[in-house]
């Protein structure tokens, strides 16, 4: 046996990694026989219509006939008309798997559900080893591996796993560009380039990131600037431009394809228009109802009789405008709106409208977890204020900004979808990062047991 190789057959640089390879194979294993379970076929799953949607879009590119599709299509699409309505980037992937493998949902399901499952606790794990502690890490690795709705959507055809993966790198380029190391110095261009990848991969799934961006890149000018003043201004801002580059050249040839295809200016999907203007619609009154299925106020019916043979493009338009006068009009009624939105958002406890498999997956996700959650950003949050008064380290220092980062993200993303449309798949990535504190907050009951403490007796305060 070589130098470099150690039992298990594992290289000596990964020996120290052999609960984190543990994890990953377990979740590799879980998602891997959902994923088989489902078979060859795409079914209108529980919550993942969509896949249906997305794996005949996928056929129709294969096939020449580009983003459309052959008959009436939801939420308004004529016929054979353009469509911008659903990611681009996820339909080429299926699109791409479906013309080397053949048309078989198998395929694309076991390879997404195999690149998830080794990504997602990866990040989690680097993630939270850089704000938390190594064995904060590996919890967060642990429960993102084995989270019921994580494993459930690996094996879905649709948009949220690739997703929940593309922010959570965007979240570990950037606490890592940021946090203070042997070799201080300013971000190599290549990290900014990787932001920028990262960043737009997650905007090209679902544009909806692209409102927590600026959000983002200002943070990292902020952090940038505290902790090396040594480099001037207008370094760190040709790295901002660096990455706002990448991201503008992966979104602007699908800006220019809508172009042709409407003859006006959509920047990358028309869906914000149809969400908006749904979610706000009077027929809900104050209280959101997250599924509107009755004959008399279905989503089709709701779209006025004037629009109904308007392109994609304008249509989505139009209805963004109605739906902003809704607020405008009333704006007690759309506070209350906002806030009932919460309920769904939130929702962890049984449903009379769920099967008994969606009852015990979120009684078993977010409901087992929440504890640990509130419990974990409680104790980070009194442990950074406590460090402020206490002429902290710079590694502290940046520990809290990167948790500061992190909860910003938690509550941007919460605020807009309670703003516009609120659904509790529309809440995985808010749970991809907040699995992080659950980690902690898991440590953190085990360091104050005694029958465990010995256990826990190492690592970094944040």
């Amino acid at each position: 046996m070589s130098a470099r190789t150690v039992e298990l057959g594992l290289p000596a640089r990964l020996q120290g990694r052999r609960p984190l390879i543990v994890i990953v194979l377990l979740g590799a294993l879980l998602r891997l026989s959902w994923s088989l379970y489902q078979g060859d076929t795409v079914q209108a799953l529980p919550g993942v219509h969509d896949q249906i949607t997305y794996h005949t879009l996928a056929l129709r590119v294969l096939h020449g006939q580009g983003f459309s599709f052959d008959t009436g299509w939801w939420p308004a699409t004529q016929a054979g008309a353009p469509t911008a309505h659903w990611s681009f980037l996820y339909t080429l992937y299926l699109a791409a798997v479906y013309l080397v493998f053949g048309v078989h949902p198998a395929a694309a399901r076991l390879i997404q559900s195999l690149a998830v499952a080794v990504l997602h606790p990866w990040l989690s794990w680097r993630i939270g080893r850089r704000l938390f502690g190594e064995q904060a890490g590996l919890a967060a690795a642990l429960f993102a591996s084995a989270y019921g709705y994580f494993i459930y959507y690996a094996g879905c055809l649709m948009t949220e796993s690739f997703f929940v993966v593309a922010i959570l790198w965007s979240l570990d380029i950037a606490t890592a560009m940021a946090f203070p190391g042997p070799a201080r110095g300013s971000p190599p261009r290549r990290s900014w380039t990787c932001l920028g990848v990262a960043a737009g991969a997650a905007v090209l799934l679902r544009q909806v990131f692209l409102l927590f961006v600026p959000f983002l890149l200002g943070w990292l000018v902020r952090e940038l600037r505290r902790s090396d003043r040594r480099e001037g201004r207008a370094r760190v801002f040709r790295g901002v431009a660096t990455a706002g580059v990448v991201m503008l050249a992966m979104i602007l040839p699908w800006t220019a394809r809508n172009y042709l295809a409407f003859k006006r200016f959509v920047l990358l999907n028309t869906n914000a228009g149809f969400a908006f203007f749904w979610a706000n619609h009077p027929v809900h009154g104050s209280r959101f109802i997250p599924v509107l299925n009755d004959d008399d106020r279905s989503y089709g019916r709701l779209i006025p009789e004037d629009l109904r043979n308007q392109d994609e493009a304008t249509m989505d338009r139009e209805l963004l405008g109605r739906g902003l006068r809704f607020a405008i009009d009333d704006p007690k009624r759309y506070l209350m709106l906002s806030l009932s939105r919460a309920k769904e958002y939130f929702r962890f406890w049984p449903s009379g409208g769920s099967g008994t498999a969606g009852n015990l997956a979120r009684a078993l996700s977010f409901g087992l977890f929440l504890p640990f959650m509130v419990i974990g950003v409680l104790s980070v949050l009194g442990r950074c204020f406590r460090a402020r008064t206490a002429a902290p380290s710079e590694a502290t220092q940046s520990r809290c900004s990167g948790h500061f980062l992190l909860l910003l993200f938690v509550s941007v993303f919460t605020l807009i979808h309670l703003l516009s449309w609120a659904l509790i798949r529309y809440r995985l990535p808010v749970d991809g990062v907040l699995l992080l504190y659950a980690g902690a907050g898991v440590l953190w009951l085990a360091r104050r047991s005694a029958a465990v403490r010995p256990l826990f007796c190492k690592g970094p305060v944040v």
